[in-house]
C-alpha cells in the first residue's frame, strides 16, 4: 500500500508584509515552483517565497481541511502560530547559495 503525504504549508514576502497558505502533495516541488514565478498569482506579485510554516498529513482531507481553517484565522492568530514552532521565522527551505 502506498504512503500519501500532504502539506499545508505558509509561504511569506521578504519583508514578512504578505502571507500565503496552501496545499500540496510535494512540498519541495511546490516551494520551487512559487519561487520560480509557477505558484499562484497572488504569490508571484508579492514575492512569497519563504517557506516558514508546514504540518504534514496522512489523508488530504484533513489537509484541505486545515488549509481552510488556516486561511480564516486573523492574521494575528496565523503569526502566533508561526512564532510558535519558527520564532526567528527562518526559511525551513533555504535556497542554494
Amino acid at each position: 500500500m502506498r504512503e500519501h503525504r500532504y502539506w499545508v504549508y505558509i509561504l511569506t514576502s521578504p519583508s514578512l508584509s504578505a502571507m500565503y497558505i496552501g496545499v500540496t502533495n510535494d512540498l519541495g516541488r511546490r516551494v520551487f515552483e512559487h519561487r520560480n514565478g509557477l505558484g499562484s498569482e497572488f504569490a508571484k506579485k508579492y514575492q512569497v517565497r519563504r517557506l516558514v510554516y508546514s504540518e504534514e498529513f496522512e489523508q488530504v482531507e484533513e489537509a484541505i481541511a486545515r488549509e481552510k481553517q488556516l486561511k480564516g484565522w486573523k492574521r494575528i492568530r496565523k503569526n502566533e502560530l508561526v512564532r510558535a514552532a519558527n520564532p526567528e521565522w527562518k526559511d525551513l527551505m533555504p535556497e542554494d547559495d
